[in-house]
């Protein structure tokens, strides 16, 4: 059984995904360091007691500061996650810079293990439930080709550098501090017209959720079991939860009865995947399943998120594949 070490370096750790499990390490008693450029996440999520360094990993100087010769384990979250966005080869360039500066960085150093967050935006539309050994993968986002290219440049490193590396194929994550996706929406939505809801598609997008909790259990466990030099594991659930669903879940948390506008058609946007559900086998096989299903996992964050998001404050970008909804 692996352990992760002393010291951890969490990239992009100060957004929704990162800053809890930094809070989750913290817990576990490592000494942890933080890289974000706070571009989808805030300083303030950031627990006391951890090292911060303020930067963008594409700078060579920025990820020397924070990887140094100590570190044991990195856990890289950081990326440009818009799946719909507007600067594609930018989005592109800048997540395959990031992994490569962070690779090389790690073996100049002799840091020799790296956790990172991919999506299952990497198989595109795809048969369900999807496993890992699926194939061939086909993205229709520049997302997802980004964290394809970014799994192709790890696996070189694992097979190649001696760097031991687990790959996580996300589901949807949801969880308190989720910004800038679908749960979050409906909530604002709700909030500035509780008699109506406009939901993008026909509400029939159908894809499976995971709860942050569950997501930190299942990649700490992955990793302190899971051997191989490049391991790669979906995070999900065996169930999924439609828009229309959520919709229902969220009006119920908050006490509304709103109709429901459609804007049409079988996906949100250009590059959604309309229906997704991960295979979770190979992650039961080592011996971990997620606690709650989708519909629980969606309910528990509406009621985190109502409890937990002001009314008057602006959306952030998700930092989970949530984004894609």
């Amino acid at each position: 059984m692996n352990t992760l070490g002393d010291r951890v370096l969490v990239t992009g750790g100060a957004g929704f995904i990162g800053s809890h499990l930094v809070e989750r390490l913290l817990e576990d008693g490592h000494d942890v360091t933080v890289v974000d450029d706070l571009s989808g996440g805030t300083r303030e999520w950031l627990p006391g007691g951890v090292g911060f360094v303020d930067g963008d990993l594409t700078e060579r100087e920025v990820v020397e500061e924070a990887l140094t010769d100590d570190v044991d384990l990195v856990f890289h979250l950081a990326a440009s996650k818009q799946v719909n966005t507007d600067r594609p080869r930018e989005q592109f360039e800048r997540n395959s810079e990031m992994t490569y500066n962070l690779l090389e960085r790690m073996d100049a150093v002799g840091t020799d293990r790296l956790a990172f967050t991919s999506s299952s935006t990497v198989y595109g539309d795809a048969p369900r439930p999807t496993p890992e050994e699926y194939a061939p993968l086909e993205p229709i986002s520049v997302y997802g080709a980004s964290k394809l290219a970014d799994e192709g440049l790890i696996s070189t490193y694992a097979h190649s550098h001696g760097i031991q590396a687990w790959a996580f194929r996300f589901a949807n994550i949801v969880g308190p501090r989720l910004r800038g996706a679908v749960i979050p929406d409906f909530v604002e939505k709700l909030r500035a017209d509780p008699e109506t809801l406009t939901i993008l598609g026909n509400g029939r997008q159908e894809k499976s959720f995971m709860h942050v909790s569950d997501c930190l259990d299942a990649m700490l466990y992955a990793v302190s079991h899971a051997d191989r030099p490049m391991n790669v594991h979906n995070l999900g659930t065996r169930t999924t939860t439609s828009v229309t669903t959520i919709a229902d879940i969220v009006a119920e948390v908050m006490g509304l009865d709103p109709a429901y506008e459609y804007t049409g058609g079988d996906r949100g946007w250009t590059g959604d995947v309309p229906k997704m559900c991960l295979s979770i086998e190979k992650l039961a096989a080592l011996g971990y399943e997620p606690e709650l299903s989708s519909d629980r996992a969606v309910r528990r964050a509406a009621e985190e998120l109502v409890e937990g998001m002001p009314d008057d404050r602006e959306p952030r970008v998700a930092t989970s594949d949530e984004s894609t909804d």
